[in-house]
């Protein structure tokens, strides 16, 4: 008598274990890439505290030729007034400024005046921490 062949009840993982191994690899090689920011050579000062890790603040930075960046994106000096009022003072961000250490006193004071006139009150600035030698730390 021949008996019928019914459904097998196993689950074949080989495919789903091929395709994870590739989003790993996927992400591996890609996640260096996201963590770029901008080359920007930051003072040193004794003592520094760590940036917060949550989204809810914006980046400022200096560059040593005087370009100004809002995280990533390019603002000109004229209209960073109205950016920082639009997206840091009417969202409730905090703002934190990096300036490469060869840009001149005056535009980093020009800058800071502005963050002030467009109504943000408190402004972290970043900064490298130093060793006991006076060289940067390792990050």
């Amino acid at each position: 008598m021949a008996r019928k062949k019914g459904f097998v009840s196993e689950i074949n993982v080989t495919p789903f274990v091929d395709v994870m191994m590739v989003l790993l690899i996927i992400f591996m090689v890609t996640a260096p890439m996201m963590d770029s920011g901008l080359d920007v050579d930051l003072p040193q000062a004794k003592q520094v505290d760590n940036l917060p890790t949550d989204a809810e603040h914006l980046v400022l930075t200096v560059r040593e030729d005087g370009t100004l960046f809002l995280d990533t994106y390019q603002v000109q000096l004229e209209e960073l007034e109205e950016r920082l009022s639009m997206l840091v003072k009417d969202k409730g961000r905090s703002l934190f400024l990096q300036a490469d250490k060869s840009v001149p006193y005056g535009i980093v004071v020009d800058v800071m005046g502005r963050i002030k006139s467009a109504g943000i009150e408190k402004l972290g600035v970043i900064a490298l921490p130093t060793t006991d030698s006076g060289k940067p730390a390792k990050k």
